[in-house]
C-alpha cells in the first residue's frame, strides 16, 4: 500500500510541477506581451491602414532613408492619403512583403517611392546575429505566408510566447523596476536617437558639432561599407525586379530614388563604386520603364547640416524641404497632386 501511495504521490508532483510551471508562464505572458510590443513602435502604424488610412494615393517603402527622409504631414493636410512603409535596415525583399500584406489598401495609380542606397545592393546589417535580430519584427505585422523564410518556432517565441525570449526583460515585470534599469536591460543607451543619435539642431553648427557630424558620417561609412566582400549582391537587385513587378502588376506606380546625402558621407564614397552603382540603376531604371531621381549629391542639401540628422539622413525641416522638392521635380508626384 505503501509502494502505491509513493508511485501516486510521484505521479501527481509529475504531473503538477510541469503544469504549475505552465500556467506561470502563461501568466508572465500575459503582461510581457505588452513590454514586447513597445519594442516594435516603428511598425505600430501599419495598424491604421483599413482603418484611419484607406485609399492610399502616395507611400514609400525602404530601409531608414524612406522612413526618415519621407513626410507627409502638408499633403495628408490637404486631403491626399499617405503612408510610410519604411523601417530601419528593411531590404527590398521585406519592402514586398509588407505590400503583398497591405497593399490591398494602396489605390490604383498609387505612387510609390522605392528609395535605393548605397547599401540597397547589400545589407546595411553588419553580421547574421543582427539581420535575425531585425527580421524578428516582422512576426508582428506579417502573416506566415509573407514572412520571408518563415520559421515556426521564431514565431511561437516572438509572438505567441514573447515571453520564451525575454532574457533580462523579464526583469521589467517586477515592481518598481526604475526607467533607467529597463533601459539597461534592453541594452540601449539613454539619449540615443532612431538613426545614430547625431541630431543637428536648427541654425548654425559650431565647430564642435561640425567634428561630431563628421566623425559619426566616418562611422556610418564603415558600416555601410568596409568588411563586406561583395557590395552588389545579384539576389539584392533582382529582389528589386521584383518589388518593381508587384508594382505593375496591381497597378501601382514606382518610382526610384536616392534621397539627400551630407557632403561628409559623400566625401569617402569611391567614383569607382559611384559608377557600378549608377551604371546598376540606370539599368535597372531603363529595362522596367521605372524613373529614377538622385538627389544624393544635391546642392541645396549636402553641405546645409542643419537639414541632417546625421550625414545620411534628413532631420524633420529636412524632410520638410525634400518633400516640397519632389513635389514640384517629380512628375509622377506632381501629377497626382495636381489633378
Amino acid at each position: 500500500m505503501g509502494r502505491k501511495k509513493t508511485i501516486l504521490v510521484f505521479t501527481i508532483k509529475c504531473i503538477a510541477i510541469p503544469a504549475a510551471a505552465v500556467l506561470l508562464l502563461f501568466l508572465l505572458n500575459i503582461p510581457y506581451r505588452e513590454i514586447d510590443d513597445e519594442k516594435y513602435m516603428d511598425m505600430w502604424n501599419l495598424r491604421m491602414l483599413g482603418n484611419q488610412i484607406n485609399e492610399v494615393e502616395i507611400a514609400n517603402v525602404g530601409s531608414s532613408h524612406g522612413a526618415y527622409d519621407f513626410t507627409y504631414d502638408e499633403l495628408t493636410e490637404e486631403g491626399f492619403s499617405c503612408f510610410n512603409f519604411g523601417s530601419v535596415s528593411q531590404t527590398y525583399q521585406y519592402d514586398l512583403a509588407l505590400l503583398q500584406e497591405y497593399g490591398k489598401h494602396l489605390e490604383e495609380g498609387c505612387v510609390l517611392f522605392i528609395p535605393v542606397s548605397y547599401f540597397s545592393f547589400n545589407n546595411e546589417t553588419v553580421n547574421e546575429t543582427e539581420a535575425q535580430a531585425l527580421s524578428v519584427k516582422y512576426y508582428h505585422c506579417l502573416s506566415p505566408k509573407n514572412i520571408p523564410d518563415y520559421d515556426l518556432y521564431t514565431d511561437i517565441v516572438t509572438t505567441r510566447l514573447p515571453v520564451l525570449s525575454a532574457g533580462e526583460d523579464l526583469l521589467k515585470l517586477l515592481p518598481g523596476f526604475s526607467p533607467a534599469l529597463k533601459v539597461l536591460a534592453a541594452g540601449e543607451t539613454p539619449g540615443t536617437e532612431g538613426s545614430d543619435g547625431a541630431a543637428a539642431e536648427s541654425g548654425e553648427m559650431d565647430e564642435s558639432a561640425i567634428a561630431e557630424f563628421a566623425k559619426r558620417a566616418a562611422a556610418r561609412y564603415d558600416r555601410h561599407f568596409n568588411n563586406k566582400e561583395n557590395l552588389f549582391l545579384p539576389e539584392r537587385e533582382a529582389q528589386l525586379l521584383s518589388l518593381i513587378d508587384y508594382c505593375k502588376k496591381h497597378g501601382l506606380t514606382p518610382v526610384l530614388i536616392t534621397t539627400p546625402f551630407s557632403s561628409y558621407y559623400n566625401a569617402p564614397v569611391s567614383e569607382e563604386f559611384l559608377d557600378r552603382f549608377y551604371g546598376t540603376i540606370n539599368r535597372i531604371s531603363s529595362d522596367t520603364g521605372v524613373s529614377y531621381y538622385d538627389y544624393s549629391h544635391d546642392a541645396r542639401f549636402g553641405d546645409h547640416l542643419t537639414y541632417f540628422s546625421d550625414s545620411d539622413h534628413l532631420n524633420a525641416e529636412g524632410a520638410k524641404y525634400f518633400m516640397e522638392i519632389i513635389a514640384e521635380e517629380v512628375p509622377e508626384l506632381r501629377s497626382v497632386i495636381r489633378e
